[in-house]
C-alpha cells in the first residue's frame, strides 16, 4: 500500500465563509461537563455455572470412545400390504375416477312407464 498523503488545500472540500467564523469562535467553556459511566455487565455465578456444565458436556462428547460400544442388529419393521389390500384399494380407486370422470352426454333417453297403475274406483269398491 502507498503512504498516505495529506490532500492539497486546493482539493479541499470548500466550508461557508459563515459557518467557519462559528467554528473559529467556539468557545468550549460553554459546555456542560458530563461524566461517562462504562457500564461493563460480568455474568452471574448462574451463567457461570450454566456455561462450565455445557463446556463439560461438550468436552465429554467429543471425549468419547466409541469403542465401547456394542454392535446391535436392526430389524425393518414395516411390513409391506398383503395382496388383497393392494387389490381393495385398486377397486376403490378405479371406482372413484370412474365416478369422478362421468360423462352425462353418452346417457340414453329413457321414458318412464308406471308399472302398479293405481286401482280404479270400481275396484276399490268391490
Amino acid at each position: 500500500m502507498s503512504d498516505p498523503t495529506s490532500p492539497s488545500l486546493k482539493n479541499l472540500p470548500k466550508v461557508a465563509v459563515d459557518l467557519k467564523s462559528e467554528l473559529e469562535g467556539f468557545d468550549h467553556s460553554n459546555m456542560k461537563r458530563a461524566e461517562v459511566k462504562v457500564k461493563n455487565v460480568l455474568p452471574s455465578a448462574e451463567d457461570l455455572a450454566a456455561a462450565k456444565t455445557q463446556q463439560t458436556l461438550i468436552a465429554g462428547i467429543e471425549k468419547f470412545d466409541t469403542s465401547r460400544l456394542k454392535h446391535t442388529e436392526t430389524n425393518e419393521k414395516n411390513p409391506l400390504p398383503d395382496k388383497e389390500i393392494i387389490e381393495q384399494e385398486k377397486g376403490k380407486q378405479q371406482l372413484m375416477s370412474g365416478i369422478e370422470n362421468f360423462n352425462p352426454s353418452q346417457l340414453k333417453h329413457a321414458e318412464t312407464l308406471e308399472k302398479n297403475p293405481l286401482p280404479t274406483k270400481e275396484g276399490i269398491f268391490a
